[in-house]
């Protein structure tokens, strides 16, 4: 059964007035350093809010906590009263497959095609949730996979296949339009609904919706109300784990 989620953000209920559809499959595009897991991180405190449970796959991030510090800075919310509610995990392209590294975190190899499905499926079992439609699988820096030669056709194909196909539980992608150009068009034609982020030079942010499955919504515009230091520290992450990671993932046999 669909439900639709409203954030309590001014900024982005007004483009979504009768909210977001769950489950269903979200895209955020836009060029590198423009903020996407910002605004992602804006549904994930909404849904945790309103009951839902979460899988974290914030690709650039090295911990779970860099995500507990962002929400609690951007959104108020105490990640760590959520307990049940959230599970974690860690991109590490030496692993065979996946670990657990904690109660809430595994570490995973998810350029490896078929790791996805094994990840979605031991990271559920960290929750206290018996319902996949309450289940929210969120990531950031999907494109990094993609500069596997090895994989990158197979991930797209199972990216793609959540997308599309996956109606049992909601997924929120971030994915960065700087490189890969035509393989994020792919994903962006998969998904449900799909939403665009850019940064203008005195790092102003906005954010525009493109289409949605099932509601109405508003095509305009708006200004995301995060501050310049926000924005550049999610852009030093971002630049600073970039490159070690694409290395890493490049070597996946």
């Amino acid at each position: 059964m669909t439900k639709t989620l409203i954030t309590g953000e001014g900024w982005l209920d007004q483009l979504l007035p009768n909210g977001i559809p769950m489950p269903s499959s979200t895209l955020i595009s836009g060029p590198g350093g423009t903020g996407k897991p910002l605004v992602e991180f804006a549904f994930v405190s909404a849904w945790l809010k309103s009951g839902g449970s979460v899988i974290g796959m914030p690709l650039q991030y090295p911990t779970g906590e860099m995500v507990k510090t962002a929400m609690y800075k951007l959104y108020g919310m105490d990640m760590d009263e959520y307990k049940g509610k959230v599970a974690y995990v860690q991109l590490d392209p030496s692993l065979y497959d996946v670990e657990p590294v904690s109660g809430d975190t595994l570490k995973a190899n998810l350029v490896k095609p078929g790791v996805w499905k094994q990840t979605i499926s031991m990271a559920e079992e960290m929750l206290d949730e018996t319902d996949n439609r309450n289940v929210m699988v969120f990531g950031s820096a999907l494109n990094l996979l993609l500069f596997s030669d090895v994989h990158k056709e197979r991930l797209l194909a199972d990216l793609r296949g959540m997308l599309q196909n996956d109606n049992k539980r909601s997924y929120f992608f971030a994915v960065s339009t700087s490189a890969l150009v035509k393989d994020i068009k792919r994903l962006e034609q998969a998904a449900d609904n799909l939403m665009y982020t850019r940064m203008e030079e005195d790092m102003k942010l906005f954010f525009r919706i493109e289409r949605m499955r099932y509601v109405d919504f508003k095509t305009s515009e708006v200004n995301v109300p995060i501050s310049e230091d926000m924005l550049k520290e999610i852009r030093k992450v971002a630049t600073s784990s970039r490159k070690r990671l694409i290395k890493e993932i490049k070597k996946v046999a």
